[in-house]
């Protein structure tokens, strides 16, 4: 069994939790983590920009990621969110299992 985490920034702590949130509840992921205080540099319309963001991680079947991204992109505020898949192949089976089981989207 293989699962993808999805690498997702957000601009804050309350657009990570209601992205994380429908995410879980439209059941596209098994899970999501984020976490607050990542800093970030980038170039942005011509000039180098530093900013505070949350890294939102979702854990879902690889199948699905098209999804999460179309999802992500609806709900997220950014013009060009960053939601980039990383595959897991290998891990905990019970875990992975788990994300079989609880990826079930209803649409």
């Amino acid at each position: 069994m293989n699962a993808s985490l999805i690498y997702i920034t957000c601009e804050n702590d309350e657009e990570a939790r209601r992205i994380g949130r429908a995410l879980v509840k439209d059941r596209l992921v098994a899970c999501t983590n984020a976490i607050p205080g990542m800093r970030s540099c980038y170039w942005w319309e011509g000039e180098v920009q530093e900013s505070e963001e949350v890294v939102l991680l979702a854990k879902t079947r690889p199948d699905m990621v098209d999804a999460v991204l179309y999802r992500v992109r609806e709900l997220h505020s950014y013009d060009v969110p960053c939601v980039v898949e990383l595959p897991l192949a290998r891990g905990n089976p019970d875990y992975l299992d788990w994300i079989e089981r609880e990826v079930q989207p209803t649409a």
